[in-house]
Order: C-alpha cells, then sequence, then structure tokens
C-alpha cells in the first residue's frame, strides 16, 4: 500500500556550495538552484543536478529497474527504453526527470510531473520516483533532489510537492515527516489499469463527447 505524502514548504534556507546551474525547465526559462531550502545545514562537495536529456533514457530505465528492485515491485515494471523515450522526450512527453550527480556520474534521478489543486486553483508537482544508489545514500543527496522540486514548485507557482512511499518503508516516511511533509492519511489511492481500464473506457456513449478523448477537435 502507498500513503500520500504532501509538503508545501521545506524550512531552513541554506547555501549549497558546489551546485551548478540546473536547466529545470518551466515555460522556458532557466532555474537557478544555488539557494534552495532544505531540512539542514551542509555542504555536498561535487555535488549537482542537471536534466535527462534523450540519450539518458537507458540510464532512466536502469534506475527505475534499481528502485522497482529495492520495493520488491521489479516484477511489475513494463517500461521499456522505447516507452520512456516517447514518453519522457517525444511531442507529447508526460514527465521529467533529473539526475543527482556527484563529479557529473549521475548516482540518484527524481522523476516528476505536474498536477493540480481544484481546491488551491494551483498546479503541483507529484513525484513519482525518486532513488539514490545505496553507495550514496546518508550524503543528502536524496535532501537536495527533494529541495531542488521544492525550489521548483514554488518557481511555476505551485502549491503543492506531493509523492507516495510504500507502508512497510518506515524509515522514509518518518524522515519525510522531519522535513515537513504531512502523511494525507484521510486519502486512500484508486487505480484502474489493463483490461479494466479499456473494459471502464468502453462505457463512454459513442455520443457523448464532440471528439474522441486524446484528440483534436
Amino acid at each position: 500500500m502507498i500513503h500520500k505524502i504532501a509538503l508545501s514548504a521545506l524550512s531552513s534556507r541554506v547555501r549549497l556550495s558546489g551546485w551548478e546551474e540546473a536547466l529545470a525547465e518551466s515555460d522556458g526559462e532557466k532555474i537557478r538552484t544555488e539557494w534552495v531550502s532544505v531540512s539542514r545545514q551542509r555542504s555536498l562537495p561535487g555535488f549537482s543536478i542537471r536534466k535527462a536529456a534523450v540519450e539518458d533514457v537507458p540510464l532512466v530505465l536502469r534506475f527505475i529497474l534499481e528502485l522497482a528492485e529495492y520495493e520488491g515491485l521489479a516484477h511489475e515494471v513494463e517500461a521499456t527504453e522505447d516507452l520512456l523515450r516517447e514518453t519522457l522526450f517525444g511531442n507529447r512527453s508526460s514527465a521529467e526527470v533529473v539526475f543527482a550527480c556527484h563529479e557529473g556520474i549521475p548516482v540518484g534521478f527524481a522523476l516528476y510531473f505536474q498536477n493540480f489543486s481544484t481546491f488551491q486553483g494551483r498546479p503541483g508537482i507529484y513525484l513519482e520516483d525518486l532513488y539514490v544508489k545505496p553507495a550514496w545514500r546518508g550524503k543528502g543527496y536524496g535532501t537536495a533532489l527533494l529541495a531542488f522540486l521544492a525550489k521548483l514548485t514554488v518557481n511555476r507557482n505551485g502549491g503543492r510537492l506531493e509523492w507516495g512511499v510504500l507502508t512497510w518503508n518506515t524509515p522514509a516516511r518518518e524522515y519525510y515527516v522531519s522535513i515537513g511533509a504531512k502523511p494525507q492519511e484521510r486519502f486512500l489511492l484508486n487505480r484502474v489499469e489493463g483490461q479494466e481500464l479499456k473494459r471502464l473506457a468502453e462505457r463512454l456513449p459513442e455520443d457523448a463527447w464532440l471528439s474522441a478523448p486524446g484528440r483534436s477537435s
């Protein structure tokens, strides 16, 4: 089971030495991450964040598989390099990826996309995957990725940064609370996929839509 987590802002404001300019596109502007919000003061020598490019697709898939293996869910992964190339870098890309790097070498990643809050009337960011390789955990890289996404949410005039966490992952759940995240216990995640998704889609009356969903009118 996955718990939904929401974060409005991280606490203290501190300079992260060694950061390069991260290219996080938002309507074409370049966002600097020289100053970000993190939970405690520390420097990260040799650390940088960079946006993934199409040639990084094999690495993105490898990180997805490593995360799934850690979660005991590798058997559920259907993603392929071709699918990721289309969904992340095609004409209708639907998510973004950044890497956490040490001396320019990726050691972790975050995959995220925009969502929307009708209560706030503002967009937000949903973090789908956050992963740091085992040898690089405990060094602040995961926090730095979350801080980057918090900064990106603010720069895009968003109101929330949200993500899920597996119920058995107690250390992660406790850590997220420590940086200001609030578990959304009132909500239960619902999912329709596979044949059930197709059957539900077939219940739309043929004359109920002026143009087919997903196509321009």
